[in-house]
C-alpha cells in the first residue's frame, strides 16, 4: 500500500500538539478549571476526554479532528443534539460556553455556534465541545423488547429528524460512501497490487448492485439521522438507551439507523427488524421499501470504512489499531465479503415485505 500524501490537512498527524495541558487550558478559558485529572476515552476519529472539574462535576470534552468538518457542520450536529434534548430524547448536547475574557488563553467562541470554540496554540489549532458525562452498558440485543425499546428510541429521534434538513452536512447516498470510496482508493494506489484487479471487478459489481437497489425501493424519504447507530454508540441504563456521539449525522433514509441493530442468520434479522419496526412505528412511520436497501447499506459501510481507514493512515493511532490493513490478505478477505454481499442483494428484502 502506498500511504497517503500529508499534503491534505486532513491526513496529517493532527493531534501531536493536544496534551493535557492544552486539554485543561481550553477548559480553563472557557471558565471550566479541572482539578489536573483527565482520561481519555475511546475513540479515533477525534479525542475525547472525561476530565474531573474543581467544583466536582465531571465533564466530558471533545476534541474534533482538524480538516474534517466545517464549524457550520458541527454547529448543525449540536443543533440537532439541543433539539432532540428539547423533546426528551435521551442525547447528551453540547452546552454553550462562554470565554472568560481574563483567563482565556487563546481560546475563542466559534461564530457558527456558541456550543463550539477554539484554543490556538503553538502547534496548531483545536475546535472543542462539552458535554455532560453519561454512562450505561451495552444494550441486549439477544432480547426482543430491547430491541423494541429501541426502535422506539430511534423513533422519536427520527420524527423530530424529519422536521427539517442539514444544510452544511453529508448526504448518505451509493455516491458519497460508495463510488466516492473506491475512487479515493483507487487515486491513491492504496490496495496491493495482487489484490488489486480482483477487487476493482467485484467492488464495481457490488456499487451496480446498490444502485440498482436503491433505484428500486424509488423515491425514498431523506431525514437528519445519527448515521453511525452501531452499539458503541448507544448505552443502556435502567431508564433505557441514550446516544453518545452524533459526530457522523447525516442526511439519509431511516433503515441506516436500524440495520446495525440486526445479526445472525436471516430468520433471526427477520424476528428482530420486526421487533424494531414494533417501537418504531409508534413514533415515526416507515417507509416499507426501504427494506431493500439494508444489505446496500451494509455493503457501503464496508466501503466506506476501508476508505476512512486509509485516509487516516498518517494518523499514528492507526497502524497500531489496524495492523493488518496494509496487507493482501485484508484486501482478499474484503473481495470475498463483496461477493458475499452481492449475493445478498440479489436476495429478496427481509421477510419479503417489500
Amino acid at each position: 500500500m502506498t500511504a497517503p500524501s500529508s499534503a491534505s490537512p486532513i491526513n496529517e498527524t493532527p493531534y501531536a500538539g493536544l496534551n493535557p495541558d492544552v486539554v485543561l487550558d481550553a477548559l480553563d478559558g472557557v471558565g471550566l478549571r479541572g482539578d489536573g485529572r483527565l482520561i481519555q476515552l475511546n475513540s479515533y476519529e477525534n479525542r475525547v476526554f472525561q476530565v474531573f472539574l474543581e467544583d466536582s462535576r465531571v465533564v466530558v470534552t471533545k476534541f474534533y479532528r482538524p480538516g474534517r468538518w466545517s464549524d457550520a457542520q458541527i454547529a448543525e450536529e449540536h443543533a440537532f443534539a439541543a433539539e432532540l434534548a428539547e423533546k426528551e430524547i435521551p442525547v447528551a448536547p453540547s452546552w454553550p460556553l462562554t470565554v472568560e475574557a481574563d483567563r482565556e488563553r487563546g481560546v475563542s467562541l466559534s461564530a457558527a455556534s456558541p456550543t463550539l470554540a477554539r484554543i490556538d496554540t503553538p502547534a496548531g489549532a483545536y475546535r472543542f465541545s462539552v458535554s455532560d458525562r453519561l454512562g450505561g452498558r451495552a444494550p441486549e440485543l439477544e432480547d426482543m423488547e430491547t430491541l423494541e425499546w429501541l426502535g422506539r428510541f430511534i423513533g422519536r429521534m427520527h420524527a423530530v429528524g424529519a422536521t427539517s434538513k442539514f444544510q452544511h452536512r453529508l448526504t448518505l447516498d451509493a455516491k458519497t460512501f460508495g463510488t466516492d470510496a473506491r475512487d479515493w482508493l483507487i487515486e491513491h494506489d492504496i490496495v496491493p497490487p495482487d489484490a488489486s484487479t480482483a477487487w476493482r471487478q467485484v467492488v464495481n459489481a457490488a456499487l451496480d448492485a446498490v444502485n440498482e437497489a436503491f433505484d428500486k425501493a424509488g423515491p425514498t424519504r431523506s431525514l437528519r439521522l445519527h448515521g453511525d447507530c452501531h452499539m458503541g454508540n448507544v448505552l443502556w441504563t435502567s431508564d433505557g438507551p441514550h446516544f453518545v456521539d452524533l459526530d457522523d449525522a447525516v442526511m439519509g433514509p431511516a433503515t441506516q439507523d436500524l440495520w446495525m441493530l440486526l445479526s445472525g442468520e436471516r430468520g433471526a434479522m427477520t424476528r428482530q427488524l420486526s421487533a424494531v419496526l414494533d417501537g418504531y412505528e409508534s413514533f415515526m412511520d416507515f417507509d416499507w421499501r426501504e427494506l431493500r436497501l439494508v444489505e446496500p447499506l451494509r455493503t457501503l459501510r464496508m466501503l466506506h470504512h476501508s476508505a476512512w481507514i486509509a485516509r487516516r493512515w498518517n494518523d499514528p493511532a492507526f497502524p497500531p489499531a489496524f495492523p493488518w490493513f496494509e496487507s493482501p490478505a485484508y484486501w482478499a478477505e474484503q473481495t470475498t465479503r463483496l461477493r458475499e454481499q452481492i449475493v445478498a442483494m440479489a436476495e429478496p428484502p427481509l421477510g419479503g415485505l417489500a
